[in-house]
């Protein structure tokens, strides 16, 4: 395969330059490189603005932001302007959005093992929505409004039975998950239950997710199948069907927009005769493709008879998904973003690791050198969130573009950062 980058991988305002570079959000992304350094996360941030309004149309106050996807200050409070509720899985993900000045009560709290802390900071600062995945849990938030703290509303995370055409590590709606109650057991049942029973949770409805990177739109109509039937019964204002939907991440994938989906569910939950109010937590495909990650080559290593290894200033540190589930990214040099792609090689990160692979079979122009910049586009979700330290690399900056304007959001880490919590 020689063809050039697909352009719709690359975020909504993406348009070429006078010199066939590649601009995004009226930003040249070789200015951006040597202003900010690299690796840099490039942000369109008209794109995600569209993405989320794309939700709120959809769903109005109940499209709520997964921001395990990608999250800080900037972020979280450009879900909230455009509508959006955020879905904070930690304590430390719920610190990030009220400091970005995100009003609690539009804070929904998961986790499949919160801590007494987690769960005592988010009732003190009355998260609207605790999602609760176990008996235990139940336990801790009955002993802290014991304790004096104030009862919570909740919504209960089920369990369908529903396993997500998706990769097994972020399949989670099968009854085989470490997550929720399942309902083919009658646990789930239980729970509700016991929840209606306790002064401690006000329980306002359930909870399911089947899973993440989900093409087809048959798996959440087979999980809301399962639903209708469980919670019929129960009366129960809220329904959430929880986040997933995929992305086109490489040529020839596809997937439904977010109105598309949004239609899907909101058909088949007509047809099933739901009555609840439906919810969805969107996260990959609110930041995905808002985003590209540039790198500098600094190693072009051709092995005869083998293959050729590109060898980048980044790797499994800023974007670990290929390592952890084989996850397939393009590449393209933004220098020449319309140019043909003869070259197959293998793009490999700086770090210690044999399997530190960031592209295994990328398509690169010819004349690719030394001294290049290198672009992964779709790398907004999942990239920055996983990234880590390893080896002691400082995890790059994050930088919002939009008419022209680059904004840093998230600055490079230094040294000094890496011997902050270092106590000797």
């Amino acid at each position: 395969m020689s063809a050039p980058l697909p352009f719709h991988l690359l975020p909504d305002n993406a348009t070429v330059g006078d010199r066939g570079q590649l601009v995004i959000g009226g930003c040249d992304l070789l200015d951006l490189a040597e202003e900010f350094g690299t690796p840099l996360f490039v942000y369109d941030e008209d794109h995600l603005r569209a993405r989320a309004r794309e939700a709120v149309a959809a769903f109005g106050d109940h499209a709520t932001y997964a921001s395990k996807a990608f999250l800080c200050r900037a972020m979280a409070r450009l879900v909230h302007e455009e509508g959006m509720s955020i879905d904070v899985a930690t304590g430390g993900e719920m610190a990030v959005a009220l400091a970005a000045d995100v009003p609690a009560g539009r804070l929904h709290l998961h986790g499949n093992n919160k801590s007494g802390d987690e769960l005592r900071e988010a009732m003190a600062a009355g998260v609207g929505r605790i999602i609760v995945d176990s008996f235990d849990e139940m336990d801790r938030i009955e002993a802290l409004v014991a304790a004096g703290s104030p009862a919570p509303r909740v919504l209960l995370r089920v369990t369908p039975g529903v396993k997500a055409e998706t990769h097994e590590f972020v399949a989670t709606g099968q009854d085989d998950s470490k997550f929720g109650f399942t309902v083919a057991t009658g646990v789930a049942l239980e729970a509700v239950r016991r929840a209606e029973a306790s002064d401690a949770m006000d329980l306002v409805g359930i909870h399911c997710h089947i899973g993440s990177q989900v093409f087809e739109a048959e798996s959440f109509a087979k999980a809301l199948a399962v639903l209708a039937t469980f919670t019929a019964p129960l009366d129960l204002p809220e329904l959430v069907i929880g986040g997933g939907l995929g992305v086109p991440y490489v040529t020839g994938e596809q997937a439904p927009s977010i109105s598309d989906w949004a239609a899907e569910l909101t058909s088949a939950a007509a047809s099933l005769g739901i009555t609840a109010t439906l919810g969805i937590e969107p996260g990959r495909a609110i930041a995905a493709a808002a985003a590209v990650t540039l790198y500098t080559v600094g190693t072009v290593k051709p092995l005869e008879g083998i293959r050729t290894y590109v060898a980048v200033d980044g790797g499994m540190s800023d974007n670990p998904r290929p390592v952890l589930y084989g996850s397939g990214y393009e590449t393209f040099l933004p220098r020449a973003v319309e140019a043909e792609r003869p070259q197959q090689v293998r793009v490999v990160g700086k770090h210690c690791e044999s399997g530190d692979i960031l592209v295994r079979d990328a398509q690169v122009p010819s004349d690719l050198a030394v001294g290049d910049v290198l672009a992964t586009p779709v790398t907004g979700a999942y990239g920055h969130s996983m990234g880590s330290n390893y080896n002691k690399v400082l995890r790059p900056p994050v930088v919002f573009v939009r008419d022209g304007d680059a904004r840093l959001v998230v600055r490079r880490e230094t040294p000094e950062d890496l011997l902050r919590t270092d106590v000797g």
